[in-house]
């Protein structure tokens, strides 16, 4: 502050001593702030108070640094610490029981199989684990709703950059719990026969005849036809023959039925059939129907059934008919002695 000119001596000193009166007050402020201990904040306030001790070393005043960051993690601990461990403990406690008696529970439940099960102990785990975190981070003082917020936003990135990923993990869900087929299966997807080896989250595993695995998105399985072979416990397979127009369908049908007799592979409460299903142009089609009991063995007992319709109708003299061609030459002048309408030219010698 600068005094008036021609002040009097007496004004000036007053003006001084009111300069250093508001210097030191000013000091005193700075003091006191650096000096109070923020306990309210959790790691926020923490942070703070390290700032405040670090200005007070600046300045010189260890000892009020020293004392700062002594009451900062005394309160730290006590408030925020303690309880976000004691949290973690709980949740820790409380996930090993709740998995133990999920675990039981399915276990000794035999209407869910084993994908379903594991689908159920994974989200269960998950959801403890997320809920254990933000318990934790609320309990040190961090607020849990932008870092929240912004894992909305970064899912919805992710969820748009891995849209079919999370269209087959979806799809995934969807046939554990609906349960269309199971691990062992016959069914047919896509015009491809074979056994169901595998169901993941992401992708359905068919073992083909041929010992190839097919594998496909499970995206496109619940969007597609899937004719399960083993679903009904009675599978019916059919081996169609054809017979000539001259035979007879009931003695074809009695020598075919007789193949069937003593079969234990065959269902007890299906009786084998012998049907005619199409007059055609050159052939009267039929075709043998059998129940199993066990669905795996379509494919080896229908081998197996058609080789033996086969031996048992030539055995029997039953015609079997093929396709054939005859061709009748009659008044065909440019093969006129020829070989193929005249006698053969002598052979020169």
């Amino acid at each position: 502050m600068q005094a008036a000119p021609n002040a009097p001596p007496d004004s000036l000193a007053a003006d001084s001593l009111l300069a250093d009166s508001l210097a030191a007050v000013r000091d005193s402020l700075r003091l006191a702030d650096s000096t109070v201990v923020d306990t309210s904040g959790g790691l926020g306030g923490l942070t703070k108070d390290v700032g405040n001790a670090a200005a007070a070393v600046t300045q010189g005043r260890v000892e009020d640094a020293v004392s700062i960051l002594t009451t900062a993690l005394q309160s730290f601990v006590l408030t925020n610490l303690l309880p976000a461990l004691i949290t973690a403990a709980v949740f820790w406690i409380a996930l090993r029981v709740v998995l133990g008696l999920t675990q039981r529970a399915l276990t000794r439940s035999k209407r869910v199989d084993a994908g379903v099960q594991q689908l159920i102990i994974r989200f269960t785990r998950f959801l403890l684990i997320a809920l254990a975190v933000v318990a934790v981070l609320d309990q040190l003082g961090i607020a849990v709703a932008p870092f929240i917020a912004g894992l909305g936003i970064a899912g919805i990135a992710l969820g748009f950059a891995a849209q079919d990923t999370v269209q087959n993990l979806i799809a995934g869900v969807t046939i554990l719990l609906d349960r269309p087929f199971y691990v062992g299966d016959n069914i047919e997807l896509h015009d491809t026969f074979g056994t169901v080896e595998e169901i993941t989250l992401r992708t359905t595993r068919i073992r083909t005849l041929d010992n190839e695995m097919a594998i496909f998105p499970n995206a496109n399985v619940i969007s597609e036809l899937v004719v399960n072979h083993s679903m009904l416990r009675a599978l019916r397979v059919t081996v169609p023959f054809g017979i000539a127009y001259k035979e007879s369908p009931a003695a074809a049908r009695e020598v075919v039925l007789a193949l069937t007799e003593g079969d234990n592979r065959l269902h007890p409460d299906y009786a084998p059939t012998v049907v005619v299903t199409n007059l055609a142009d050159s052939s009267v089609n039929m075709e043998l129907r059998v129940h199993l009991r066990d669905a795996k063995l379509e494919v080896p007992i229908r081998f197996d059934y058609q080789e033996k319709v086969f031996d048992a109708l030539r055995e029997a003299g039953i015609e079997i008919p093929f396709p054939h061609l005859q061709l009748f030459v009659d008044g065909a002048k440019a093969f006129r002695n020829s070989r193929l309408l005249g006698p053969a030219p002598p052979e020169s010698e």
